[in-house]
């Protein structure tokens, strides 16, 4: 179901004149829509929404990942809009059973790192299996294209570190930054939350403290913790708010000032993909230039533990 009659497609796009271009195998496949169902992996590849037999990832280090599939091998989490995506590797093949740590390198594995960083979307294909409420009863069924969010790594039970990759159901929106607000740096910062609040939308949003975020720049003057960098956007400052541990699923940092940085946009995006990790005597840890040591403002402290959890889910420096 949902498959073109790709004979009549061709000969209306042969009428008109219209050249086809070839499919790159990333997005959406010409003439399959969401929810169309396969009934094994071989019907799948031949219908070209998931071009791997075996492997779940589909994709290179080079060009990103096209497609996934969750089919219960792994200890994913499937919330239906959001999925927590576990990489590949390190498993024996005869028992299962993980006996190594996954390698962030790996073809598939370092695919996805690629996807979050070029922010293209990733088709979902959900598998027959009783872990999820969210999978189809029998076969596969192709389920629309994610976002990769973020990615991290963990231990498992027995210590082996997984890649894990968060991902959202793909919607076009705006993305509204804001810049310096009149709050004078001696107003004390706000409270925050520790158990910040979803609200429910085509997938589940944080409701970030907008107060706490711009009290906190200010009160650094719009200045970079890391760089030192200043950016100014019409006269004004301009920094962003960065959560030390990520605020939502699975981490569920809290939306307080001690779990907040001041950081330009360039250092804010290698701090969210573990590119700067800080250390608890404040050194900074990056191959990118930065002043050694994290800088401080009075009335703004850091809780130690939120930068420990940051180093652990990336171990790179």
């Amino acid at each position: 179901m949902g498959k073109l009659d790709t004979g009549t497609a061709h000969s209306v796009l042969s009428y008109f004149n219209v050249e086809r271009l070839p499919f790159q195998g990333f997005g959406d496949v010409p003439g399959i829509d969401v929810g169309a169902t396969f009934k094994d992996r071989a019907d799948l590849f031949a219908h070209r929404v998931h071009r791997e037999l075996q492997a779940g990832i589909a994709g290179s280090a080079s060009r990103g990942a096209e497609s996934i599939v969750l089919s219960g091998g792994y200890t994913d989490r499937d919330f239906g809009d959001v999925i927590i995506y576990t990489g590949h590797g390190g498993r024996d093949p005869r028992t299962k059973r993980q006996i190594a740590d996954q390698d962030p390198k790996a073809r598939g594995n370092a695919a996805l790192i690629v996807s979050h960083l070029t922010n293209a979307p990733v088709r979902v294909i959900r598998g027959a299996h009783r872990g999820s409420p969210h999978a189809p009863a029998v076969g596969l069924r192709y389920d629309g294209l994610f976002l990769v969010e973020s990615f991290w790594q963990e231990p498992d039970d027995n210590g082996f570190r997984l890649c894990r990759y968060r991902l959202v159901g793909f919607r076009p929106s705006a993305v509204v930054a804001t810049a310096e607000t009149h709050t004078t740096p001696s107003t004390p910062l706000p409270s925050g939350s520790t158990n910040p609040g979803r609200r429910a939308t085509t997938s589940e949003r944080i409701i970030r403290n907008v107060a706490l975020a711009n009290a906190t720049k200010a009160l650094h003057n719009h200045t970079c913790q890391v760089c030192d960098t200043r950016l100014l956007i019409q006269g004004r400052g301009y920094a962003e708010g960065a959560h030390i541990r990520p605020l939502g699923e699975p981490h569920n940092g809290n939306d307080t000032p001690d779990n907040m940085l001041c950081l330009c946009p360039n250092c804010h995006v290698l701090f969210d993909n573990g590119a700067i990790t800080i250390d608890a005597d404040l050194t900074i840890r990056s191959d990118q230039p930065h002043r050694g040591i994290l800088r401080r403002a009075e009335g703004h402290d850091i809780n130690p533990a939120f930068l420990a959890y940051h180093r652990e889910i990336y171990p790179g420096n």
